[in-house]
């Protein structure tokens, strides 16, 4: 089938040799190190100078700011296969792909220039600060303010479950410039993390995903340039849509690259494990949870694709629904064919010398961060009845 045919499956040649390089970091430098790490709950500063000299990070700064300016097809395409390796490493090694996306979406091309462009340089990380300890999908709910004081803000207030914050250079902050404005009078500033005012509260310790840093941190009389502002007043809840519209199919990758290790594992035990005088894999009622998970895993693959697809050919809000589809399916499915892998491996599933637990520890958060499950069908339904013109 050529180009000009219609709908097409395969990858160029790039996006094959992209996917093969990020397997081949994965195999080489993520799973060695994967349970030590997770067990430990290591920052992987050494994994992210790898993955940063091959280019592996930072996929979607523009070509104007000298970076690779690749599409989230291809990000899902290498985060698959990051996340195959070690969630938790994954996430640290794509972060900064939430980060930068408001810049992305709304910077300037000086604001671009001053923030990206320094991520090609050297392996610094950036994060996204949105959750606050009473508002987590409830964005209108931000208590953080930001008061204009002439060629200046002065920020205030508390973020928590923010991913890399205690290691990033910068964050975009969001909040509030207008208090009586609901999800309008919310604004976005570029933070510097060694800002005075600014404090790593703590690190939190969370079931999975454990190599990557998440944190909670306060702003207190924290001044920055209204230069740092993204867009105008009252534009933060679009750039923060408009950044999870085009992170979720990024998340929902990690999601397949976590269960197709998950069934990977899970089809080489039920091969070697023998019942009743034959391999378990022989046995229906495991060989139909094989079946089943790798029905689920393709279909997860495909939406996450042509979620991908249509935000890079310019769909923009309209690709809500799918992007949101990639990563409810992708989530969910996850967490099902990991729990089926730990019942496969039956008690020694259960022990953290199998891989199959971590991995189910690791897929639970697929169903909460960047929007839960529930929240996902609540933006389905919105745009499935509510459809936009």
């Amino acid at each position: 089938m050529t180009a000009d045919a219609g709908l097409s499956f395969e990858l160029t040649a790039e996006q094959r040799s992209l996917r093969a390089l990020a397997h081949d970091f994965a195999e080489q430098e993520i799973r060695p190190r994967a349970a030590e790490y997770d067990e430990n709950q290591t920052h992987p500063t050494e994994v992210i100078e790898r993955a940063h000299a091959l280019g592996l990070m930072n996929l979607h700064v523009p070509r104007a700011c000298a970076g690779p300016g690749l599409g989230l097809l291809e990000g899902a395409l290498i985060g698959e296969e990051l996340y195959w390796g070690c969630a938790g490493i994954g996430t640290a090694l794509t972060c900064n792909g939430l980060g930068a996306g408001p810049l992305i979406a709304a910077g300037t091309a000086e604001q671009q220039r001053q923030w990206l462009s320094p991520l090609l340089e050297r392996p610094i990380l950036c994060a996204f600060g949105l959750t606050e300890p009473d508002a987590g999908s409830d964005v209108a709910r931000l208590k953080a303010t930001a008061v204009r004081k002439g060629d200046e803000y002065v920020l205030n207030g508390s973020k928590t479950f923010i991913t890399g914050a205690g290691h990033a250079e910068w964050t975009v902050v969001f909040a509030k410039t207008d208090p009586d404005g609901g999800h309008r009078g919310i604004s976005a500033f570029v933070v510097p993390m060694q800002s005075h005012g600014v404090t790593i509260e703590r690190h939190l310790e969370k079931m999975g995903q454990r190599a990557t840093e998440t944190s909670a941190f306060s702003l207190n009389e924290v001044v920055v340039p209204a230069a740092n502002r993204l867009g105008r007043e009252g534009d933060g809840f679009k750039i923060s849509m408009q950044t999870i519209d085009g992170t979720r199919p990024g998340t929902a990758s990690g999601a397949v690259g976590v269960a197709r290790a998950a069934f990977e594992h899970a089809c080489d035990y039920s091969k070697q494990r023998v019942t009743f005088d034959q391999p378990i894999a022989m046995h229906q009622g495991v060989n139909f949870l094989i079946a089943d998970m790798a029905t689920k895993i393709e279909a997860a693959r495909l939406l996450t694709h042509q979620a991908a697809w249509m935000l890079d050919h310019g769909w923009g809000r309209k690709a809500t629904l799918y992007s949101s589809m990639a990563k409810r399916f992708a989530a969910d499915t996850a967490m099902e064919v990991t729990t089926d892998a730990v019942q496969i491996f039956g008690g020694y599933g259960y022990m953290k010398e199998y891989p199959v637990e971590k991995l189910m520890r690791d897929a639970k958060l697929f169903q909460i961060y960047e929007g839960t499950s529930q929240i996902q069908r609540l933006v389905i339904a919105r745009e499935v009845l509510l459809p936009r013109e």
